[in-house]
């Protein structure tokens, strides 16, 4: 089922091209289809949210249900098991002590006599985070909750607006009620998909326009997403989970094969591939993951992607297989090796990097710290996980005096005057005449 190969090779070559050319799996229809709910939302507000909530969630959903109520929200923390509760809150301390430290600071400077320079750290007023509805609401994702509403509190959001389809009851998963109630959020929407993206960006008369939305979803939402960027900021453009494992002969074949299973079974587009320096190994978790992955529940799910896009490359060195990493830049990568230390200095491009032998990619999903939206695609080489910063925009501060303003007015009028811009030369050289 997951095929070896030897790295660099045609065939693998071959593998890797189709693995990373798989793209974001929707059509144009896909696409048309969100611009009219946009445009539907954007126009005709409440009713036509409601509609949609409706047509694809909840048939008796009505506007005044929109809104979760702060007696549903303290029967929801009241309701789950304190088991959970004491998981999500060291999950929570966690995730909020790793994002503390990811807070910057306005400055000023005084770089040259009579000129004073900075830089203005604020946070939008209102976010916007999106949380799956997964399988009807029956698997909650409280960790999207997590990952999405701490990073805009400790940025200091003044409003933090969270969404997320209803049960078919018109009820939303007390778990991730809960996550919400802990986490800081100011209201939930019983809302998903395109539509609720759509009231995030345009504003409704019940739903408040946010400045940016975070937070996974569907190739609806993604799409979404897509088309109000620049309406609102967002997080990013994510594609189907990724994990590369990079392990010597050190690596237990049974944990490495779960590793692999563990985003195989997200979504048949997931990518999942193991670069190994040992062929023994490459072969013990070709049977391994053959074995677990018809223990796994959401096994269709995990076939269709280890067939298609998974891999076993094995390659003749960690620098050999630390290449391979960083060319594809991966969402999640493994170093499953004894020393990871010596090796991860060699990583330039990945979303997260996971660390030794006891590390498994879960472990940053719920509660290392980090966040868990990262980069797919291949788009970690240049962009990064959600963070702090998505929730701040900086001002620049700018201040010269009469004499500093002086030193420098003919060179400003220089460059003004050579790009044509008279207006902007004039500007500066009007203040000279007295």
């Amino acid at each position: 089922m997951m095929e070896i190969f030897s790295y660099p090779s045609d065939a693998a070559e071959a593998k890797v091209r189709s693995i990373t050319g798989r793209g974001l799996g929707y059509t144009a229809d896909d696409e048309k289809g969100v611009i009219d709910i946009l445009e539907d939302v954007r126009k005709n507000g409440d009713e036509a949210l409601v509609s949609y909530i409706r047509k694809f969630d909840a048939p008796k959903m009505t506007l005044s249900e929109l809104v979760v109520t702060d007696e549903e929200m303290e029967e929801a923390l009241d309701s789950v098991d304190p088991v959970f509760l004491d998981a999500l809150d060291r999950s929570v301390s966690q995730v909020a002590s790793f994002h503390e430290k990811q807070k910057e600071n306005s400055w000023i400077d005084m770089p040259r006599k009579g000129v004073t320079l900075g830089q203005m750290v604020n946070p939008v007023d209102a976010a916007g985070v999106y949380v799956p509805g997964a399988t009807g609401g029956m698997t909650p994702l409280v960790s999207s909750v997590v990952m999405g509403a701490v990073p805009a509190k400790i940025a200091g959001v003044k409003h933090i607006a969270m969404v997320t389809p209803p049960m078919a009851d018109g009820k939303v998963n007390k778990h991730l009620l809960a996550a919400a109630k802990r986490t800081g959020v100011d209201v939930v929407y019983k809302a998903g998909s395109a539509w609720a993206v759509a009231a995030l960006a345009y504003g409704t008369e019940t739903v408040g326009k946010v400045d940016v939305i975070v937070g996974p979803g569907n190739i609806y939402v993604t799409l979404a997403k897509k088309l109000v960027s620049g309406v609102v900021g967002i997080d990013m453009i994510a594609g189907p989970s990724e994990i590369l494992v990079i392990a010597d002969e050190s690596a237990n074949p049974q944990w490495t094969a779960a590793d692999l299973l563990s985003q195989a079974e997200h979504d048949p587009l997931a990518s999942s591939i193991f670069v190994t320096t040992s062929r023994g190994l490459a072969e013990k978790v070709q049977a391994e993951v053959e074995k677990q992955v018809k223990e796994l529940p959401r096994r269709e799910i995990a076939e269709a992607s280890i067939k298609a896009y998974g891999a076993i490359m094995v390659v003749d060195s960690i620098e050999r297989a630390c290449e391979l990493a960083n060319r594809l830049a991966p969402e999640h990568l493994e170093l499953l090796v004894p020393a990871p230390f010596e090796v991860v200095g060699m990583i330039r491009n990945a979303g997260a990097v996971f660390m030794g032998h006891f590390t498994p990619e879960p472990m940053g999903d719920y509660m290392a710290g980090p966040n868990h939206v990262l980069p797919t695609a291949g788009t970690a080489r240049f962009s990064s996980a959600l963070s702090v910063e998505h929730f701040t925009k900086k001002s620049s501060l700018i201040c010269y005096s009469e004499e500093a303003f002086m030193k420098e007015a003919d060179a400003v009028a220089c460059l003004a005057e050579t790009e044509g811009l008279a207006g902007h030369a004039r500007s500066v050289t009007i203040r000279r005449k007295k």
